[in-house]
């Protein structure tokens, strides 16, 4: 029988990526040890020590895959998205297909972060989608005469409750993705549709 292959250094460091990710999701970084990621991967701690210099760099490395990931699923739903309500049915089915697809990878963006990868964490991936959304509510809010300063505030509410939604229905497992998005688009764009341009007179009693 002919000795196995010995992997690249790439194809080494894509390895360890993989199961640290496994790992993480499933123990949180606290509860990881290098000693399982090794084990996992039949390597020495040495090996993962040289690739990553410990759990931390490997960590920062895992995060990094995640919030590309997501971003780019969300870059490719928002493109070319002009109306309001193509942007909140784009953001709102990209992210819940992050979840429903990458669930460890949710898990772990989900987490806090050890101290010195604030960079990769779920509110900087929101926050990107949060800042895609405030320019075309900026604009919409402009052509309705509302107050366009309160743009970011709205953009980062609508983002968060999906998020936080997400969060729910990880877990929940029901319903299925489409309805979900619906449900919260619903409601979201009903409410942007219903927008008072003083808040604090708040809504119409019956």
């Amino acid at each position: 029988m002919p000795p196995a292959r010995r992997m690249s250094g790439e194809e080494r460091r894509e390895q360890l990526i993989g199961i640290g990710r496994t790992v993480f999701a499933e123990r949180g970084f606290a509860g990881a040890s290098i000693e399982e990621i090794a084990q996992r991967a039949g390597v020495s701690k040495p090996i993962v020590y040289g690739h990553y210099g410990g759990k931390e760099g490997l960590y920062t490395a895992v995060l990094e895959r995640e919030v590309a990931t997501v971003q780019g699923m969300i870059a490719r739903a928002l493109e070319g998205s002009q109306h309001p309500l193509d942007l909140v049915e784009g953001a709102a089915d990209a992210l819940l297909r992050y979840i429903e697809t990458e669930r460890d990878g949710f898990r772990i963006l989900v987490r806090d972060a050890p101290m010195g990868t604030a960079e990769g964490t779920l509110p900087t991936v929101l926050g990107v989608v949060a800042e895609r959304a405030e320019s075309i509510l900026v604009d919409q809010f402009e052509a309705r005469g509302f107050d366009a300063a309160m743009a970011p505030l709205y953009s980062r509410a609508l983002v968060g409750m999906v998020a936080l939604v997400g969060q729910w229905w990880l877990e929940a497992g029901v319903p299925e993705r489409d309805q979900v998005r619906a449900h919260l688009v619903d409601l979201a764009w009903n409410g942007l549709r219903g927008l008072q341009q003083e808040a604090s007179e708040g809504p119409p009693k019956d």
